[in-house]
């Protein structure tokens, strides 16, 4: 049957590419042309066959083979192609079959051990066992088919050189022992070990390769593997490089199949650093009480030392803190007895000469020095009432308070008081919130600041007072306010400004650039500490010639709603109606005889008591109360536990506080609803518009 040699064989092998283009016309095969369909079929099943195969075709058995067969007859190929197997194999021919004709080989037989390239084993020459099967046309025996896989002293073989390989790649020590006590296998670790070939350590006895010393430590270990049992132990052992080294030491016994012992496998590891850390870690624990009894009689003494040098720091520092102070009293104290001791040259002479004229009969000269001596006196109060708002002391009045109407209210006052020769311009937001603050210490604070602008431009100038709703929304952003709504009032001026040395003491007590006896130095300073204390915060942002603007924020009111205006207080002092009784209550005769005298003038039927336990006394007794007026600093029980003594008992009754100074009475939530406050030393006209303002309120 005519083939296409176009098309085959296949050139999906070397073999197939081979036999396409091998010159096979001086053959009895002839071209491929013409082979027949058994041997083409046979030839392309061969071809993809992974192992080695080989076809010999007719009586002069010539080779076609696949791939595996090439690389396994080594330097034969490619000269076997097509070649007589009996040219090719020599004096090896005999052996592959019987010497008979073709037609006879019927049978399939199989070479043990057969070695393709020469006669005789050798490690680089690997044995196979072959397979001889018949190949039929038919009925018609016309060739034979090998196929060589690898024989089993082979697989063997190999299973012994890869064990060697994993024998060596262990980092153990691994050898054989036989009953005599000789080596008869070992890895080439044993090599790095004793700087001897495992080869060379065949035959020769423990004893030889490990030395006198450790083989008298392993000794009794070797009569015991011998003996059948399994062993693990540590021990010393020699190294080539004259270290010593400890190793963990393994024996297992080998036994036949009878049962007997044949002779040991020895396993050693190095096993020296681990060794040397426990015997650190040993000699560590050994010692380590007396090393922390050492270390903590050393932090002891170190700590000592830290205690008496923070003792000597704190007393150091105690020492500055406390000169520090005692510099800031002295200044403080200096400040208040110089404007006090003028103060009270004007009140204590005025009464002097009073006095001295009323006894001389001239009366009518006497008016000056009275008006004099109330003066010197209301300066007095009013230097009291700056001190405690800069100590955040001075009792706050806190309620709805209309900037806007304040600033309006007060613009003639502050024209008279600049002068003609400063413009002032009111720019005043529309629809600002309400504050929430004290209106009589923001009026005082806006005179205040007035003042100070009027005496920053003695040539004259423009002073510039806005208002604005302002919303924080973080913290930071001014001061340490917290975020939320604040109303600002501004004073601005157009005067010779501040240094930078002037402007970092602006609001320290009793600072001042003004000549002595022209100010107190505590206008800055009150203003301060009535901001800080109404939960505000104050700024002053000041150039050498280019003016000065201080500006005040204060919490915006929670009622945003407009209130209606109150009509205006009458203009004479307020009488009592019939009837009406008031309970004082006043540990100092002085100021108690003086309110006495006062509501006694006024209409009202008082009651009196110097401390608060007689004033229980009169509210237990049933005595008919419409008010009552207390000192906050009693002695013993004080005025706000009175108060709510008296509200047990009489529900209804009204409260009015006097205080000069009292510290409780200064935060935020003293007074409840139908009490009120009027700060030492008051006017008599002021305590009678205090007193009739809460008998006109109604508590129901």
């Amino acid at each position: 049957m005519a083939v296409d040699a176009g098309f085959w064989p296949s050139e999906r092998s070397e073999m197939g590419w081979q036999i396409r283009r091998h010159d096979w016309s001086t053959t009895a095969l002839g071209p491929v042309e013409q082979w027949p369909t058994v041997l083409r079929v046979l030839l392309d099943t061969v071809l993809e066959a992974p192992l080695p195969m080989c076809i010999l075709w007719g009586e002069a058995s010539l080779q076609l083979y696949n791939d595996a067969h090439a690389a396994a007859i080594g330097d034969h190929h490619p000269g076997a192609l097509g070649a007589p197997v009996a040219r090719s194999w020599g004096d090896n021919w005999p052996g592959l079959h019987h010497v008979s004709p073709l037609a006879e080989r019927t049978r399939t037989c199989t070479l043990r051990n057969y070695h393709p390239v020469d006669s005789s084993p050798s490690p680089s020459n690997v044995g196979f066992d072959i397979a001889i099967s018949p190949i039929r046309d038919g009925q018609q025996i016309v060739g034979q088919l090998l196929c060589l896989r690898p024989s089993e002293e082979e697989a063997l073989r190999r299973r012994n050189a890869e064990i060697k390989i994993i024998n060596d790649a262990l980092p153990v020590l691994i050898g054989y022992v036989d009953r005599d006590e000789r080596f008869r296998f070992n890895n080439s670790h044993y090599e790095s070990w004793y700087g001897l070939s495992p080869e060379s350590l065949y035959g020769k006895s423990v004893r030889e390769v490990l030395g006198e010393e450790a083989y008298a430590l392993r000794e009794a270990h070797i009569k015991a593997a011998l003996a059948g049992q399994e062993l693990s132990f540590e021990a010393y052992s020699t190294h080539r490089d004259g270290k010593p080294r400890q190793t963990q030491v393994q024996y297992l016994p080998r036994r036949d199949d009878h049962g007997e012992v044949q002779g040991f496998f020895v396993l050693a590891q190095d096993v020296t650093e681990r060794w040397e850390a426990e015997q650190a870690l040993r000699e560590l624990n050994e010692t380590l009480e007396s090393r922390v009894q050492e270390r903590t009689e050393a932090l002891a003494e170190v700590y000592e030392r830290l205690l008496k040098e923070m003792a000597s720091r704190e007393q150091a520092q105690e020492a500055l803190r406390q000169a520090q102070k005692m510099e800031a009293v002295g200044q403080l104290t200096g400040g208040i007895a110089h404007d006090f001791n003028n103060m009270l040259t004007g009140i204590i002479g005025g009464l002097d000469l009073i006095q001295r004229y009323n006894q001389t009969g001239r009366h009518a000269e006497t008016q000056r020095f009275i008006d004099a001596a109330v003066t010197s006196a209301n300066r007095a109060a009013a230097l009291t009432h700056r001190l405690l708002a800069f100590a955040r002391r001075q009792p706050l009045n806190l309620k709805r308070v209309d900037i806007n109407a304040l600033v309006e209210s007060m613009h003639d006052l502050m024209v008279r008081t600049l002068g003609s020769h400063i413009l002032v311009d009111a720019q005043l937001q529309p629809d600002l919130w309400p504050a929430h603050s004290d209106d009589n210490q923001l009026e005082s604070a806006l005179l205040n600041l007035v003042i100070n602008a009027r005496d920053a431009m003695p040539d004259g100038g423009s002073l510039y007072i806005a208002t604005a709703n302002v919303v924080l929304q973080q913290s930071g952003e001014i001061g340490d306010l917290a975020p939320g709504r604040y109303v600002s009032l501004s004073v601005i001026d157009s005067g010779c400004g501040m240094t930078p040395k002037v402007l970092a003491s602006a609001f320290e007590p009793f600072f001042t650039t003004k000549p002595i006896g022209q100010g107190t130095g505590l206008g800055l300073s009150m203003i301060y500490g009535f901001a800080r204390q109404a939960g505000g915060h104050v700024q002053i942002r000041s150039e050498p010639s280019e003016g000065t603007e201080v500006t005040l924020y204060l919490p915006a009111h929670c009622d945003l709603q407009a209130q209606a205006v109150p009509d205006a207080p009458a203009e004479q002092v307020p009488k009592a109606l019939q009837g009406e009784r008031v309970l004082v209550v006043e540990d100092d005769a002085a100021v108690r005889m003086l309110v006495m005298d006062v509501l006694d003038m006024l209409g009202y039927r008082a009651l009196e008591a110097a401390e608060a336990n007689a004033a229980v006394a009169i509210l237990v007794s049933g005595e008919p109360l419409d008010l009552l007026i207390s000192d906050v600093g009693l002695p013993g029980m004080n005025g706000r536990q009175l108060a709510d003594i008296a509200r047990q008992l009489r529900p209804s009754l009204r409260v009015l506080f006097m205080t000069g100074y009292a510290e409780q009475a200064a935060s935020s939530g003293f007074l409840d609803r139908g009490m009120d406050m009027i700060s030492k030393p008051f006017t008599i006209d002021l305590l009678a518009t205090r007193i009739r303002a809460m008998l006109a309120q109604d508590l129901k």
